[in-house]
């Protein structure tokens, strides 16, 4: 099996009928131009292959969403089968079984009654969330609750409503104006610590301008978004979990809705099947994607607590909550989560997960005495560092130390001077220990 891109061939010809059509998301005009990006035909386990049978690890899960791996039968059998029944139909004053199947799987995983809202992707079932968290005051007659907190540094999305309680400069700035008022508080990191603590002298300091917030604004917050345990673009930022513990706690105090955006930490990624789970409590609203599916077809979901959803009733007032996709709850994805829930329970996942955690924090810890890296970290089966030095620097030897893995056939995409690896649960130890190793070289090699 051949590793990393070949110079030319079949991958050529269709990058250059690429380069006439497609528009790369989150990608620089001139790297598409200039360099000899993948052309992926197929996946197998924890690996892509290209056009001329190249092997890839795909060590961050593509975009966090493919937690299973590729080409999981029990998986795209339950698409196929459910394709040649039904392949769309509508949620709107009608339903069909897979979406009733999967919303009912959905809240036997939370406690206490919930009702699940289905969406396409991420960001549009944030945007579901924070307008439920908004209307569920109106509905309750307190209609000067509608501002909504989040931290800084985070993000949900890049719908208008996402962004504005995610934004970042870097990839939102032109956008600016568009965005409503929000609030933000001091984004916490324990390996980045603004209070300077250790882990054995930590108070939890960094929860202070939050309760502060919170404490001044709950007559008109509507409700907090958070990323639990790990902001993962602003750079893999992991916090303890008493800082959900606490933020929980302050919010029902304060009658202000929790809501968690478990996109790309849910599904098993930290250890747990859900991120919020190691601090044990119970968010009001749950936004879920990307490994819903396991990352096969787009499907999302907000998964709201019932007494919430019984405020949005049509009498003696229309409190309808009129928002909704038209591919929302569509059939095959639903088949697709449905079968990746069955897999999660039928292959003991996380008992998996669990073992290769300590594979990855032991094989990972070893960066610590690599020269140029700085705060080795992990959450599961998240591990990042940072490139040490000038800030000009580091860019440019991030972006190199990506070709370089990817000529060792591993893909990676660094977040600004940030390298994390977020492969597939499933990954072998020993493919896990090589991707640090291999990553090691590609240090040492660009940082000498």
């Amino acid at each position: 099996m051949s590793i990393g891109p070949p110079p030319h061939g079949l991958s050529s010809d269709w990058r250059a009928k690429d380069r006439r059509a497609v528009w790369h998301p989150y990608s620089r005009f001139s790297e598409i131009e200039q360099q000899d990006f993948p052309i992926i035909v197929r996946g197998r386990g924890s690996y892509l292959y290209d056009a001329e049978g190249c092997r890839y690890l795909d060590a961050i899960s593509s975009w966090w969403a493919c937690n299973l791996g590729h080409g999981r039968r029990e998986i795209t059998r339950a698409i196929t089968s459910q394709a040649a029944l039904l392949q769309h139909s509508i949620l709107g004053n009608m339903s069909h079984p897979p979406a009733i199947e999967l919303a009912l799987d959905l809240t036997e995983l939370f406690p206490g009654p919930r009702r699940v809202v289905f969406a396409g992707d991420g960001a549009c079932s944030v945007e579901a969330a924070l307008r439920i968290a908004v209307q569920y005051w109106h509905n309750r007659d307190r209609p000067g609750k509608r501002l909504l907190a989040s931290l800084e540094q985070a993000y949900h999305g890049d719908t208008v409503g996402a962004m504005s309680v995610g934004y970042q400069p870097l990839f939102h700035a032109p956008f600016r104006h568009m965005l409503f008022k929000t609030l933000q508080a001091p984004s916490p990191c324990c390996a980045a610590c603004t209070w300077d603590r250790q882990s054995d002298t930590c108070q939890r300091e960094c929860f202070r301008p939050m309760r502060e917030l919170i404490t001044r604004h709950a007559d008109e917050l509507a409700a907090v978004i958070v990323e639990p345990m790990c902001q993962g673009a602003a750079g893999m930022r992991i916090y303890h979990a008493d800082y959900l513990r606490q933020l929980a706690d302050l919010c029902r105090e304060c009658e202000v809705l929790l809501i968690v955006d478990e996109i790309a930490m849910g599904m098993g990624r930290t250890g747990r099947m859900f991120a919020h789970q190691h601090a044990g409590i119970d968010p009001d609203i749950v936004c879920l994607g990307k490994g819903l599916s396991a990352g096969y077809l787009p499907i999302s979901a907000a998964i709201v607590r019932e007494d919430i959803q019984q405020t949005f009733t049509d009498g003696p007032r229309d409190n309808t909550f009129y928002h909704g996709h038209t591919f929302a709850g569509n059939p095959l994805a639903c088949a697709a989560a449905l079968a990746t829930l069955k897999f999660y329970r039928e292959h003991r996942v996380l008992d998996t997960v669990s073992s290769n955690t300590q594979i990855l924090a032991e094989a990972w810890s070893s960066l610590a005495d690599c020269r140029g890296v700085k705060s080795p970290r992990t959450l599961g089966m998240v591990a990042a560092c940072e490139i040490d030095g000038p800030p000009a620097t580091t860019l440019r030897q991030a972006r190199e130390i990506r070709q370089r893995m990817l000529k060792y056939g591993i893909l990676i995409r660094p977040l600004g001077n940030t390298i994390y690896l977020m492969p597939p649960l499933l990954t072998a130890p020993g493919v896990l220990r090589n991707a640090v190793r291999s990553l090691k070289r590609a240090i040492r090699a660009t940082t000498a």
